[in-house]
């Protein structure tokens, strides 16, 4: 359903640091930077990316919104959610564990990214 998921950000080297060790614990590579200074990251398909507001005014957080990445399980979402405090990140919500929904018991684990994005990684728990 989507193409890619783009955030922006006040500090591109900040956020480098910060989604590098993010996404190296999904087996991500580090960004790429285009000539425009954006971050990329290619993974499964998708594409994550960063970049100043292209109106030149601040990168603010979307007040409600969840950028929500796939993992494989606890182990990767605790990882995950480790790399991203130990590189800036805030941990928020409830600490990582399972939670239960109508659909089945999913692992969640939730930060802000250095600009103040809310992510979730998520795994889907079997039976």
């Amino acid at each position: 359903m989507f193409s890619h998921v783009m955030v922006g950000s006040n500090d591109i080297a900040r956020s480098r640091k910060f989604y590098d060790a993010l996404f190296g614990t999904l087996g991500g590579n580090p960004a790429i930077e285009d000539d425009k200074g954006r971050l990329i990251y290619m993974n499964n398909g998708g594409l994550f990316l960063v970049s100043k507001p292209i109106d030149g005014e601040p990168a603010t957080h979307a007040n409600g919104g969840t950028i929500g990445f796939t993992v494989s399980g606890p182990e990767q979402a605790d990882a995950w959610h480790k790399a991203g405090v130990e590189n800036g990140g805030e941990p928020i919500e409830d600490a990582p564990g399972v939670r239960s929904a109508a659909f089945g018991n999913l692992y969640l684990a939730y930060l802000r990214d250095p600009d103040g994005n809310k992510l979730c990684a998520m795994h889907r728990m079997a039976g």
